[in-house]
Formats: structure tokens, C-alpha cells, sequence
């Protein structure tokens, strides 16, 4: 366990984390993309552990926006499908945090981000080249939803980054702007409530980490509010360049960093 409670936290170490609670607010209502970003800050701030659960009471408190400004647009659908695989994932995760050390964390997180950037690379030329998720295959929808649903359930649980798993199987299914957004935000604000009780156990999420997220809260409703007045107002392509360089060097140095640092 990792008590913050004894922890003197330096200027730019607030510095980060009050930056990883705005990006959590905006990756929620605005920019899902972004929240990639918030894994990699936080686990580079303080232990890995420590970090995802840190971050998850954010998430959750962001949840609650986006679930309620989207809450018409929800397709449930899709939610229900995935539901199930996602709670083996999560309960599978649980299993492999209890094995494993910051130390190993770490690197495990940096490979899932590099794994998921390279699964995105893969969508935008499935997209580019004009691939469909088949519709009217009941085996094919299954096989899909068994497949990501799992894996956003593992995902999310070792290190709070599903949300590029979920963008994809999205996309995949051809879900509408505002459907897509109200989906993922109700899928999420499921999820996250039922990791807490593994997190909790594991003593991931403990009091003095709560106190800290108390302190963070403001800034997470911030950019939820962020969100939802700048997504309309910056260029995609740019964005999305920017926030793939990001977290592919800071994935790169998590690897690095595991093999250059002494123990501690």
C-alpha cells in the first residue's frame, strides 16, 4: 500500500496530477482520446498501483457528468452485450494485480498503452479502407463483444485504459456521434463502480487516496465542463497527433525506465 498521507507532494507533482483530473474531466464529455494521457501522468507521479487507484475515484466522479448530460443517448443494448465479459476482465485483472509489484506494474501498463495505440492505428485504416463490423452475423456480434468486452474489462482494471478499446468497438458497430458518447459514458460509469470493490481490497483506493481525489474534484468538473464547449473548436487531426506522440513516448519510457532504474 501507498500512503499519501506521508507523502509531501512537490510543486510539479501537483502540478501533474491537477493536470491529469482536468484531462479526466475533459476525456469524459469532450475528448475520449485524452484520457490515455492520464494513465501514463499519473503512474509517472506515483506508484503504479497507487496511481490507478488514485485515478479511478476521478473517473467516476467525471462519469457522473457525462452520464447525465448524454443520459438519452445511451444505447443499451450494446452495454448489456458487453457487461458480462467486461466484469470476467475485471475479475481476472484483480487476480493478476495480486501477483504483481509497482515495479512490474509498470511496464505492464506502458506495453497495454503501445498495444492500444497500435490497435488504433489499425482502425483508422480500417476506416480508411472502408472495413464494417457485419451486422447481421449474431455469431460475429458475440464474438466481438466477447472479445473487446473482456478486454475492456482487464484493461480498465490493471490501469484505467479501456477507453480506446471501447472507441473502437464503437466505431465498429457505427454508432451516431451523440449515441457513441452517451454509450461509452454509461458503459464506464458501470464499470467503474464495480472495480472499486477489487481496488479497495487490494488497497489501491484507500482513505488518505480519497482525500487527495477530494482535492482534485475541482478540476475534473472543470474539464468536464471544458469538454463539452472546446470539442467543437479544435482540429481533430492535430489533437490526435499530439496525444498519440504523448502517450507513445511516455509508454516508451515506462519500458525504459523499468530496465535503467535501480530497484527501489
Amino acid at each position: 500500500m501507498f500512503d499519501f498521507g506521508s507523502l509531501e507532494l512537490a510543486a510539479w507533482q501537483w502540478g501533474l496530477l491537477g493536470l491529469c483530473a482536468f484531462l479526466v474531466g475533459v476525456s469524459k464529455t469532450g475528448m475520449p482520446g485524452v484520457g490515455i494521457l492520464v494513465v501514463l501522468i499519473a503512474a509517472l507521479v506515483v506508484p503504479a498501483k497507487a496511481s490507478v487507484g488514485l485515478v479511478l475515484p476521478l473517473l467516476i466522479f467525471a462519469d457522473i457528468f457525462a452520464a447525465a448530460w448524454y443520459h438519452r443517448k445511451a444505447q443499451w443494448r450494446h452495454i448489456f452485450r458487453l457487461l458480462g465479459f467486461a466484469f470476467i476482465g475485471i475479475v481476472v485483472a484483480a487476480g493478476t494485480l495480486e501477483k504483481i509489484n509497482d515495479r512490474q506494474l509498470k511496464p505492464i501498463i506502458g506495453l497495454i498503452v503501445l498495444a492500444l495505440l497500435a490497435v488504433s492505428t489499425w482502425n483508422n485504416y480500417r476506416k480508411s479502407a472502408h472495413l464494417r463490423y457485419d451486422h447481421d452475423s449474431g455469431a460475429r456480434q458475440w464474438i466481438f463483444a466477447i472479445i473487446f468486452g473482456f478486454f475492456a474489462g482487464y484493461t480498465t482494471m490493471m490501469a484505467n485504459a479501456a477507453g480506446p478499446i471501447m472507441i473502437i468497438y464503437l466505431l465498429a458497430v457505427g454508432l451516431p456521434k451523440f449515441e457513441f458518447v452517451g454509450t461509452m459514458a454509461w458503459f464506464f460509469f458501470i464499470v467503474n463502480w464495480l472495480k472499486v470493490p477489487f481496488q479497495s481490497k487490494l488497497e489501491m483506493i484507500t482513505a488518505e487516496s480519497l482525500k487527495l481525489d477530494g482535492c482534485l474534484f475541482p478540476l475534473v468538473f472543470i474539464g468536464a465542463v471544458c469538454g463539452i464547449l472546446l470539442v467543437r473548436h479544435i482540429p481533430q487531426k492535430l489533437f490526435n497527433a499530439v496525444v498519440t506522440v504523448l502517450a507513445a513516448g511516455a509508454a516508451i519510457w515506462m519500458l525504459v525506465s523499468y530496465f535503467i532504474l535501480p530497484v527501489s
